[in-house]
């Protein structure tokens, strides 16, 4: 069933309002019609089943049909830190993270970032991350839109590691020794924290060109583990959600034990 994401603002007692972009989509993508079902999401872990009742340009209206059960985001809420990337990089980051399971999400400057921070551009581009992350969502039937943060210098991130449960600093010169891996780490945050509770872990991703080691040292002096994702060397997107997926599973997201 078709999903959609609306501000609370416009769920009524027993009636809910779409309009803008998703209106268009189902007068005009989907070719929706007056008593067709959909579910609507605002976006903070409500959800209900709605049944159509007007379509017209811009403006669509349906009535509650039922309130949706318990929700089905994962436990632990992960926010990928990445650094800024190449290209459309970070957007692929944003999009398969979104599916996978990711909370939220904070592009970060780091020694060895390429693209350089223009804050002119800066809300533009927060604009469409954010644009990319609620049509992921809706596409992988989440409740929630992760949030995507401000671009942080690094020192800024410093300084948020310690708002997390667990922080986890992926760095290729772990590599595969036994007990580096971001599992490992994960698996013993696991036994640590039992069964069923909640924790929110912070996963800091590198450039293409790495991390250097003296952030390395003032990560681990900030409260971060180094983790390894093996003995390859990924890219940057694919390090991101390797290490997010890691995370999922280990939490039993994905029929982890």
């Amino acid at each position: 069933m078709q999903r959609y994401f609306i501000a609370p603002e416009q769920f009524g007692e027993h009636t809910v309002m779409i309009d803008g972009e998703d209106a268009h989509h189902l007068l005009k993508v989907m070719r929706m019609k007056a008593g067709d079902e959909i579910i609507v999401c605002d976006g903070l872990g409500k959800s209900a089943r709605a049944k159509l009742t007007l379509l017209q340009a811009g403006q669509a209206e349906a009535d509650i049909t039922e309130w949706l059960g318990a929700s089905a985001e994962p436990l632990w809420k992960v926010t990928v830190a990445q650094s800024l990337p190449k290209g459309d990089k970070l957007e692929t980051v944003i999009q398969k993270g979104t599916e996978v399971g990711a909370a939220a999400f904070i592009p970060f400057q780091s020694d060895r970032s390429i693209v350089q921070y223009d804050g002119k551009k800066e809300e533009k581009r927060r604009q469409r991350w954010s644009k990319i992350a609620k049509e992921a969502a809706e596409q992988a039937h989440r409740e929630i839109i992760p949030h995507i943060g401000e671009v942080h210098s690094w020192k800024q991130l410093l300084q948020r590691m310690a708002e997390f449960d667990l922080v986890l600093f992926c760095y290729e010169k772990e590599g595969g020794a036994a007990g580096s891996g971001i599992a490992d780490a994960a698996r013993s945050f696991h036994r640590s924290r039992g069964e069923s509770q909640e924790a929110s872990i912070l996963l800091v991703v590198g450039p293409e060109g790495g991390f250097t080691s003296q952030e390395a040292e003032q990560a681990l002096a900030g409260g971060a583990q180094l983790a390894g994702l093996g003995k390859r060397i990924l890219r940057t997107e694919t390090a991101a959600l390797v290490g997010l997926t890691c995370l999922m599973y280990e939490s039993n997201e994905m029929g982890g034990a």
